[in-house]
Formats: structure tokens, sequence, C-alpha cells
């Protein structure tokens, strides 16, 4: 494993899977799409033999995410999701679970369905209430999901801190990545056993590519994970492997650009009157803005906010958008904008949504890189019009 940190994240980036083309010299990992490979000899196997088991391009490109998360084992798998069905398979029917009530929409319908077929027990809790958080511990869960920051509020979770309260309880600690990727973050550095990603978003960058990593601290964890990820075959493909590794070596030069456009982003919205709230961790009235500063390299290119009006408003504002996408996903190199009620958090009960403060008038955005003056005069449009 390299010695990736924060200082030399962007040499690692680029230099991933560079000049190790031992046959041909190619300096660009190359991409192996045998699905098998044939053994030396009688019961003499290679380092590959099946490429739902192993594959070149894909254990590169899971080397390269090891190295950024600082961490022992990666396992590209086909989808963000698939990467946490992969932890689910640590679990027992007695084992419990605890998850943040605002995760992710796809990873709160699959905990709580998998849930309620008797797969495992779960208690959902606001893990920024630490007394409902210290009462669910006191019950020694398996496994304990973290997301910080939280899709699509931006709550963040104190990583170091409440990881260790985990650990006194013996329980493991699974961490989503995917907001701020390992150029502004890394779990397994503060503490987490389990960091996983769906690539799909700022890893990969470029919004054509599904697909998802898992990264463990300690090598058995990795290895037994591993394991699981070849019997239940969700193991991601070569194709989307180099892709996805193509855009990993820009990930810190787009993130810089990402969070510079965001800053200006969200200082706009907070000072125009079609805005009731802006969520974004950079503002020093943020209630995670200082965890934040712990934590993270940067504030990331999240944001979202409510508009007044409500969702007729909501309307209005999508119909006038002509740089904003209104789209699934985040992350890419162009500017997304969406409506988590009815898009990324629809699998969501609605009494879980409100709970998790999920309102018909809020909206989540994904910066892009574009020229910043382009993006700010489009919302700028497209919210005038929102208030008529």
């Amino acid at each position: 494993m390299s010695n990736a940190s924060i200082k030399n994240i962007t040499t690692t980036a680029v230099r991933a899977g560079i000049n190790t083309d031992k046959h041909h010299g190619a300096v660009v990992a190359p991409i192996y799409l045998s699905s098998t490979y044939s053994l030396k000899g009688f019961n003499e196997k290679r380092e590959f033999d099946y490429s739902r088991t192993g594959n070149p391009t894909r254990a590169i490109f899971a080397q390269a995410i090891a190295d950024l998360e600082q961490g022992s084992v990666g396992i590209v798998t086909s989808t963000g999701m698939s990467s946490v069905h992969l932890i689910c398979q640590l679990l027992s029917v007695e084992d419990l679970v605890v998850i943040p009530h605002d995760c992710y929409g796809g990873s709160f319908r699959l905990f709580t369905h998998l849930a309620k077929r008797g797969l495992f027990k779960l208690i959902v809790v606001d893990q920024n209430d630490q007394s409902a958080l210290a009462q669910a511990l006191s019950k020694k869960p398996k496994l304990v999901l973290l997301e910080s920051p939280s899709n699509p509020l931006l709550r963040l979770i104190d990583i170091e801190e409440v990881t260790k309260a985990c650990h006194n309880v013996g329980a493991l600690v699974a961490v989503d990545n995917t907001f701020l990727s390992p150029a502004l973050q890394q779990p397994l550095t503060l503490g987490a056993d389990i960091v996983f990603h769906s690539t799909t978003k700022y890893i990969n960058g470029h919004s054509d590519v599904v697909g998802g990593v898992l990264v463990t601290k300690e090598q058995a964890l990795g290895e037994e994970l591993a394991w699981w990820a070849n019997c239940i075959g969700i193991t991601g493909s070569a194709f989307d492997s180099f892709l996805a590794l193509r855009g990993l070596k820009t990930l810190p030069i787009r993130m810089k650009q990402h969070q510079e456009n965001a800053e200006k982003v969200a200082v706009f919205l907070k000072n125009h009157p079609a805005i009731d709230v802006v969520y974004y961790p950079g503002f020093e009235d943020h209630l995670g803005h200082d965890i934040a500063k712990k934590q993270q390299a940067g504030f990331g290119a999240m944001l979202s906010f409510d508009v007044k009006g409500g969702v007729e408003a909501v309307k209005k504002l999508f119909a006038n958008l002509a740089l904003f996408t209104l789209a699934q996903s985040l992350g890419g190199v162009e500017s997304l904008i969406s409506h988590p009620t009815t898009m990324t958090h629809a699998g969501m009960e609605e009494a879980a949504r409100i709970e998790a403060g999920i309102t018909d008038s809020l909206v989540r955005i994904s910066v892009g890189i574009e020229d910043s003056a382009d993006i700010l005069a489009d919302l700028a449009y497209g919210l005038e019009q929102s208030q008529r």
C-alpha cells in the first residue's frame, strides 16, 4: 500500500496504474476484457483465473482507491448500492444494525427492507442526537453506518468521536464517503473500519459510469468481503473500472474547481430573497462547520436549499433553468439539480422523509465545473421565475 496522504493525493491519483504493463510497456493500464484466464498447468492458477473473481484492470483501480483512502483492501463493485449490499453479508439474523435517519434514500430502502425480511435487526436514529445514539449503542450493534456529509441535508457527524463510541461496544463502522471522495475526507484515518463510495459520482466524475467501491482498514476484513463479492457476483466490470480509473486521475483538480464554484453559489443563494434556508457546511453558522474543518480537507460541492413557495415554486425553478440539468446523481463535471422527495429519496416512506427533514420545497444541487458566472446567471433567472 502506498503511503498516500492529503499532501501527495494528487500525485497518487494521477500515477494510479501508470507504467504497470509488463508485456508491452503501455504507459496507461490496459483494459483486460477477457472473461477467463488460462492456467499454467494442471491445478496451477495464475494471479487471475476468472473475471468475476479477479480482473487486472479492476485490481489496479481497487488498489488506487485503497491507497487514496489509506486502507488495506479495495473491492470494486457493480454499483454504489452493491457495495452497501456487500457490507450486509457480514450480518446474521441476530445482529443489530444502526443507520442514520437521514442517510441516502437507496441505503435507507435497502436496510429497512432487508430488516423487514428478518435478515438482521435495525435501529434508525438521528446520530446527531447524542442521547439517542448512546441508547442505540447500548444495545451492542454489530454494524453502525455513518454518512457524513449526509444526503441531501449536509448534516455532519464527528467520525472519530462516533467511531470510538461504536468500537467501545464492539461495533464495526462503515462510512459513506461519496459526497466528498478521498480527496477531501479519509474516514479510515479517523478510525472507521470500512469506507465506501458510489464511484458513479465524484471519483469517476463524468456521469458515464455506474459503479461502487469499498475499502477496509484491516486486511482480514477485506479478504472476507472480497470472498463475498465474488460469491454473490457483484464485482465491477473491466471497462467500467478503466473509465473510473481514468476519471480518478483528475479527481483532486476537479474537486478544487467544484468547491470554488460551490462556495460562490452558496453565498449567492444565502442572500437571495427566494430562498428560505441554504444547507452548506462552509457557512460558519452551519451546525457541522467546526466538524467539517476538523475532519475534511474542504467543504465539498454539494448543497441544498428550501425554495419559498413550496413545490409549485420548485417546479417553476426547474422549468426555467438552461444550464442545470434536472437529473439523478451528482459529482459530474456538469451541474445537476434534483428534488429529493420525488427523486433520490422517493423510496423512503413519507413519514421517514419528514422525520429526516426532507420537505417538498427542498432542492439539491451538484455544482459543476462550468464558469461560475454562467452557473449563477442560470440560477438567478430560474429563481426569479419561481416566485412569479
